[in-house]
């Protein structure tokens, strides 16, 4: 089995009391399970001041969807908000933003460098810095003023942020690295069996710079690696950036960061010291065994500079330079794949503090000064996020344990060893799952060695923690330790601090147990870069698994910093011809050539960010790319059947049924990519690309209906008669609306011959609840949500899975493992149902015409659940959705943001029946009645909090039998061709 045992992380229950709690500024919803130990110190909220305890008030500050980031380089930085009240319709009616270098010019009567003026816009939540240029390395100060209705003073906020480089002239630091003088010799192996494997890799070089500075009023370290780096002032580490600087196509990209050491200088001697390890540049990455490694070069290098500002104004810069000192130490080799080695016999103790002889050190060789890739990170780091403790420890052998954390993750572990003789050898395996003998099962890591390594010297106690590796693994085997208490590990989880922002909870505790998988799914596989697996020799950032996940991904954490840095590298990654590729950043030889789902993530990923944190920039940073993406398909395409062109197409990838014919799926992405693009144009004011690429998209609907689509007025079949066949077609708006009852009809007929169950592979996953569910079938979207047989969300939770498996049947009791060439357990595009247990299940979805989550709408599928919990941090503020059923009466709680409104739709057979705080809600202010549909009484709210009461729905219906409604109940926006569309919510129109 994958996991022995069903020791899984518990679901994320939100707090289940009143809707009325105000969010605590700088706060975080982390969502692990109980017994995980998050970090602490790893982010900064704003400071806020209110008018009012429970008036309009701004919180949560960012700039460039950053809080208070230290070192941007963006000239003109967009400055965001969130709005809380504690009174309906307490909606802002203007704001002001002022900048300046000093916190008095913030003030009336302050010279600010830049003030907006009162601006009367009621529906901002940000504002793109349009004032005199920013000075490079310069700390700015920005206050908000949010003006409620009527005469009452504004609230206000402050933060700050920044800047770091504005242009490669400023820099004066070179490229550094190790010199290895001469080769060692070599000698034979001599310990057999015990032999140590280095993979070929080298030892990290250590990098050390001794200088002499009265301690500085402000110190500024910016400094980037091409391969990884930790640095040290003083022998303290600076920063807690994991992974640094980040992985991109570093022949195009390179980040840095900044940090501020004022606090870490002295009077005297002081020492910026460094190790340097292979990482993305150097190491191992990916599966092409003709190039494993050593993709973008050969050995590691260093880039720093030190500023150094004195009370009197003045600047002295410490540089990497040929003055610096380098050797090696204890860290043997480290590998993100393979694994990391320290031997401390041979640690060089001392090195990274004053007064250490490094006489003996070579001078560290300058490689170049090229300055011309280096930007400044746009994303805050991987971190270590979480801490969790060993569940069981298990002696397998003489010296040997195996460890179960309980929980799959992406990270390491931090093990506590006692007195270690010198030369002998503690052994760290990692490994997903136990084999039937409950050893670490390790073929499907392939090439990944996935192994850390531990050489004593002696003394009488070690803390052994890697420090440029990570491993995806649930279970560790420990060899060389006779004894091993469970106090003695921990595991530590990575990934990029993505604030989490939606927590979900519901009645049924498997549900809830497959919302804390997806949870860590996207937490294990958020490492700089959206990531297929983090076990693996893979671990590459695809684009289709990114793009289905993305909705999902969003309504977990606030995500928009995150893939601003990955759509950079997705721009990087591009072909000549202006095509998109299928991983990035890119690895050459990995399927450059982008494939239908895989390329269109360049597409769809823009929009749906749009769509989610109403930045306009996504959208004009992509679009040129978007429009050449649809011009390389049309141009090999000119009777608009996407056949040529591409790449590997891996079409509904894993599909465990009828593969859906890949015409298809190519034709449909087609078509959906140049609508989307026609929306982005028209988001934008670009009215001309917005007519063509309408155009073509009706065209290629009309081609996609002719040539895959056949009714006789009745009956309707696709193609290939595929379930992915129909949602496609559904979701994507290929249909005529006369034609969709009857696909929608035949998409139930096939989800219930199969089980119901799915048989949809990454593609067609993330639209089976949505478009069921907009067809008014929510009952077959609950019965597949319940399933436990394969295939199935609640299957692998069944066998002890606690993220999402990349198969259904990743393992069975029938057949074992599947293929190890290709079978993670952490793998998260199968996870993208998510999305719908938070806009489905509990009801809480942004409008089709809405950005911004400006406008909600609110609309349960209660199913046969008893109640059920979203609540979401948007880009406006907390949104928030809570139902319970009890007896005949269904109570239902909704937050809506200042500055927004939402369509409540709640949930009864007797429309008569709905109160409002206990009273008829066409009396109260601030709730207009809209409609009765089916099932549901419609209304219109204004910001706040409201309490409805109803009498509740019958019993859920069962999910067999033909019914189908004749139209969706709710279809997302209608489109310009005049085509109800069916699915997921980034189908509406801006």
């Amino acid at each position: 089995m994958p996991a022995n045992g069903g020791g899984s992380a518990n679901g994320s229950a939100a707090d289940a009391g009143s809707v009325d709690a105000v969010p605590v500024e700088g706060a975080s919803v982390e969502g692990v399970s109980t017994d995980v130990v998050p970090v602490e110190g790893v982010s900064a909220g704003a400071v806020s001041t209110d008018a009012g305890s429970r008036g309009l008030r701004p919180y949560a500050l960012r700039c460039d969807h950053r809080t208070t980031p230290l070192g941007i380089d963006e000239a003109a930085p967009l400055l965001g908000w969130r709005l809380a009240s504690g009174h309906r319709g307490d909606d802002p009616t203007a704001y002001r933003v002022r900048v300046a270098e000093r916190p008095e010019d913030l003030d009336e009567g302050g010279r600010p460098r830049w003030d907006t003026g009162r601006v009367e816009d009621p529906d901002a939540i940000g504002v793109v810095y349009a004032g005199p240029a920013l000075t490079p390395r310069t700390r700015y100060h920005w206050r908000l003023s949010v003006w409620p209705a009527g005469p009452a003073a504004p609230a206000e906020a402050t933060s700050w942020f920044e800047t770091a480089f504005t242009g490669t002239p400023d820099w004066r630091a070179s490229w550094i690295a190790h010199d290895p003088g001469p080769l060692p010799v070599m000698d034979a192996p001599t310990e057999g069996a015990h032999a140590l494997d280095d993979h070929g890799l080298a030892p990290c070089p250590l990098l050390r710079r001794a200088f002499t500075a009265p301690a500085p009023s402000r110190a500024r370290l910016y400094v980037s690696a091409r391969g990884l780096y930790e640095i040290r002032l003083g022998g303290v580490r600076v920063g807690d950036a994991e992974l640094a600087p980040g992985w991109t196509d570093y022949t195009r990209r390179v980040q840095y960061q900044t940090y501020d050491v004022t606090a870490l200088l002295r009077d005297g001697e002081n020492v910026l010291a460094a190790t340097l390890a292979d990482g993305w540049w150097s190491g191992f990455v990916g599966f092409e065994p003709r190039r494993a490694g050593a993709h973008y070069g050969a050995f590691p290098q260093l880039l720093a500079e030190l500023h150094l500002t004195g009370a009197d104004g003045r600047t002295t810069v410490i540089v990497t330079d040929a003055a610096w000192r380098t050797a090696t130490g204890a860290v043997r080799h480290a590998d993100l794949l393979m694994g990391e080695c320290h031997d401390l016999r041979l640690a060089a103790d001392g090195w990274e503090l004053p007064g250490f002889d490094d006489s003996g050190w070579s001078p560290a060789v300058v490689t170049d000064a090229d300055h011309g890739l280096l930007v400044a990170g746009v994303d805050e780091p991987v971190r270590a996020m979480a801490e969790l403790p060993a569940r069981t420890v298990t002696r397998t052998g003489e010296a040997v344990h195996v460890v179960d954390f309980g929980q799959n993750l992406a990270g390491r572990v931090r093990l506590s060893v006692g007195a270690l003789p010198s030369g002998a050898r503690v052994t760290v395996r990692h490994a997903e799952a136990l084999d039937e003998a409950g050893r670490p099962y390790t073929a499907n890591l392939r090439t990944a060695a996935a192994t850390d390594v531990l050489i004593g010297d002696g003394r009488e106690h070690t803390v052994f923690e890697p420090g440029f590796t990570y491993h995806g693994f649930r279970y560790a085997e420990i060899s060389g330790l006779p004894e091993l208490r469970p106090r003695d590990i921990v595991a530590v989880a990575l990934h990029s601090d993505t604030p989490w922002a939606g927590s979900f909870d519901c009645s049924d505790p498997e549900i809830n147990r497959l919302h804390a998988c997806v949870e860590w799914g996207q937490r294990s596989n958020f490492v700089s870069v959206p990531t297929d697996c983090p076990q693996r020799d893979e671990r590459l950032g695809w684009l289709a698994d990114a793009q289905v996940f993305l909705p999902t991904a969003a309504r977990n954490a606030d995500v928009a910093a995150f893939f601003t840095k990955w759509l950079r590298d997705v721009e990087d990654a591009r072909t000549p011809d202006g095509g998109f590729t299928n991983v990035a950043p890119r690895l050459t030889g990995v399927a450059d050539e982008g494939a239908p789902g895989w390329g269109d993530a360049g597409v769809v990923i823009p929009w749906h960010l749009y769509r989610t944190y109403g930045d306009p920039r996504f959208l004009s940073r992509a679009l040129p790319a978007m429009r050449s993406w649809i011009d390389l398909i049309r141009r090999h395409n000119p009777d608009l059947v996407w056949r040529r062109k591409v790449g590997p197409h891996f079409a509904d990838w894993l599909a465990p049924g009828t593969p859906t014919p890949r015409a298809v799926v190519a034709t449909a992405y087609f078509a959906h990519s140049t609508r989307l693009t026609a929306h982005a144009a028209e988001a934008l004011g670009e009215w001309d690309t917005a007519r063509t690429h309408h155009r073509l998209a009706d065209d290629i609907r009309t081609v996609f209906t002719d040539r895959f689509v056949i009714f006789d007025g009745q009956s309707l079949s696709i193609e290939g008669d595929t379930q992915t066949g129909y949602l496609l077609a559904l979701a994507f708006g290929l249909l005529p609306e006369d034609r969709v009852p009857a696909a929608a009809r035949r998409l139930a007929e096939l989800v219930e011959s199969a089980g119901p169950a799915l048989l949809t592979g990454f593609l067609g996953v993330a639209l089976a609840a949505p478009v069921l569910d907009a067809c008014g079938r929510a009952d077959l979207a609950h019965a597949l949500l319940r399933r436990t047989e394969t295939p199935s969300w609640l299957f692998p939770l069944r066998h002890g899975a606690t993220t999402i498996w990349e198969r259904w049947d990743g393992w069975t009791p029938q057949t074992g493992f599947r293929a190890p060439s290709m079978n993670s357990f952490n793998h998260y595009a199968l996870g993208s149902i998510g999305e719908w247990l938070h806009r489905g299940v509990a009801g809480l979805d942004q409008h089709p015409d809405s950005t911004g989550y400006r406008r909600l709408r609110v609309r349960p599928r209660p199913g046969a659940l008893t109640h059920a919990h979203s609540r979401y941090e948007s880009a406006r503020g907390t949104a928030e959705a809570r139902w319970e059923r009890r007896g005949a009466t269904l109570s239902l709680w909704v937050r809506v943001p200042p500055g927004a409104d939402a369509e409540v739709h709640v949930p009864t057979e007797e429309p008569g029946s709905v109160r409002e705080s206990g009273g008829d809600p066409t009396a109260r202010g601030h709730i207009a009645p809209l409609r009765t549909e089916p099932g549901h009484a419609v209304y219109r709210v204004a910001s706040g909090t409201y309490h409805f009461t109803a009498t509740a729905p019958g019993p859920a219906p069962a999910a067999t039998g033909p019914r189908v409604a004749e139209a969706p109940a709710t279809a997302p926006a209608t489109a310009p061709a005049q085509l109800t569309r069916v699915g997921p919510s980034e189908e509406g129109t801006p």
